[in-house]
């Protein structure tokens, strides 16, 4: 299934689709998804690298972090739940933030569950979003913010040609964090 984007020239609204690989689904967060960005997002392996919010606690989280990317069009967001087609069983999430039409740039999240690290699921899906990127939101820079210390996240981002341009810090509960910021030029 091809990407299917709509770019309204007169209102600036987009449309996130689903998108497919060859064995996963990518599919657009919706409420349905609450059980699973619950328990994503308490885990103790998804949160080791992340230094934004603390593990979730409350499913009413999981509800925020729903409302967020299932804004009404046009947003500057979307993320998409990574589904095996031939199970049905999620698997992490990947997407966008920070999406800026003007400078032509976004920036680039994902996670997976520990389960399913180093089956290359995650290297489909974002391949997939990267040509989504590329094709549908007609950005040239795609960004990705990645605390020092995740080494997969630095090998896949290097195994799809993003580049080091620099580092920054990240505070975080009362503790600094150095994260390098890598940028694919499309």
């Amino acid at each position: 299934m091809d990407a299917i984007y709509d770019m309204n020239q007169d209102t600036g609204e987009a449309m996130f689709t689903n998108l497919e690989t060859q064995r996963l689904t990518l599919r657009c967060i919706d409420h349905s998804d609450r059980d699973f960005i619950f328990k994503e997002f308490q885990s103790e392996f998804i949160n080791r690298y992340l230094f934004d919010e603390e593990p979730m606690t409350d499913i009413s989280q999981a509800d925020q972090l729903i409302e967020f990317y299932t804004m009404s069009e046009p947003r500057m967001q979307n993320r998409w739940v990574l589904v095996d087609k031939i199970t049905g069983e999620k698997l992490g999430t990947c997407g966008y933030h920070f999406w800026k039409p003007d400078l032509q740039e976004v920036e680039i999240g994902f996670e997976l569950m520990e389960a399913f690290n180093g089956k290359g699921y995650m290297l489909e899906a974002v391949e997939t979003i990267l040509a989504f990127a590329r094709q549908q939101m007609q950005v040239k820079t795609i960004r990705a913010v990645v605390y020092q210390g995740n080494t997969k996240c630095i090998q896949l981002l290097e195994k799809l040609q993003f580049v080091k341009v620099g580092d920054e810090n990240t505070e975080f509960d009362g503790k600094s964090y150095l994260h390098d910021v890598y940028a694919l030029k499309i």
